[in-house]
């Protein structure tokens, strides 16, 4: 693991130097990109002087709810459709090919129901992220061990707590797989969604400083959106490698 690590630092730390040398250089024209060091002095400033703040509030709050509920009902719906079998090979093929519906193609259907607010941003970012949730709660609960399941009956659990106590638990780490992806695309969601149309926002924001030129803006904060997404990436898949050590489980 520590050598992955490296290695993909190494990578990195490669791709970000040679867009360095490239910026400094000017092959790399500064109208289309700044270089590295400066994107990051940038982002630093606007940090400091909070005036993104509104806009970043404004996008961190809709991933959340989008991703909570999410969460919520891709586990609920998951564990529901795995107990009826019958339901579920109906739905298997709508899951397997869900993704390539154009989402984003319902958000004028959907602003003119809700209006130019938040709730068409967070059903978007809901609607990618609950299949991601369901389908691996399914993949979860289908690897759970049949001795728990047999456990459960034999102390005579109900459905609920059999569920809440035995086999959620014991698809843990799939269901952890399912809140990493439901967290970018949440983020896609929301943000891919203010680009089109909004009065705010972290995608907003890009949008009108690429229209504006505007690279200090941009390119920090679009900085800002990977390191919040690598952060979140990284501290999910650290828990779910400690899921996978009490399941005697070797981490990817």
């Amino acid at each position: 693991m520590k050598r992955m690590i490296i290695y993909r630092t190494l990578v990195i730390g490669g791709i970000v130097a040679l867009l360095e040398v490239l910026c400094v250089t000017g092959v790399i024209d500064k109208i289309t990109m700044q270089a590295p060091h400066l994107i990051v002095r940038d982002l630093f400033r606007m940090l400091v002087s909070g005036r993104m703040n509104s806009a970043i509030a404004k996008t961190l709050s809709n991933t959340v709810i989008a991703l909570l509920l999410a969460l919520s009902a891709g586990i609920v719906v998951g564990a529901l459709v795995h107990r009826w079998r019958a339901l579920r090979d109906t739905l298997d093929p709508l899951f397997a090919t869900y993704y390539a519906v154009p989402v984003f193609a319902f958000y004028p259907f959907f602003i003119v129901i809700f209006g130019l607010g938040d709730p068409p941003q967070i059903l978007l970012a809901f609607m990618l992220g609950v299949v991601a949730m369901i389908v691996n709660t399914l993949n979860g609960l289908d690897r759970v061990p049949v001795v728990l399941v047999k456990t459960a009956r034999i102390m005579r659990l109900s459905p609920i707590d059999t569920a809440l106590r035995v086999t959620l638990p014991a698809a843990g780490p799939y269901i952890v797989t399912g809140i990493k992806l439901a967290v970018a695309y949440a983020f896609i969601g929301v943000i891919g969604s203010e680009f089109n149309m909004s009065r705010g926002g972290i995608g907003y924001e890009i949008s009108f400083a690429y229209t504006s030129f505007d690279n200090a803006t941009m390119y920090p904060l679009i900085l800002l959106i990977l390191l919040a997404s690598v952060a979140v990436n990284a501290a999910l898949s650290r828990w779910e490698r400690r899921l996978l050590q009490r399941r005697g489980m070797r981490g990817a």
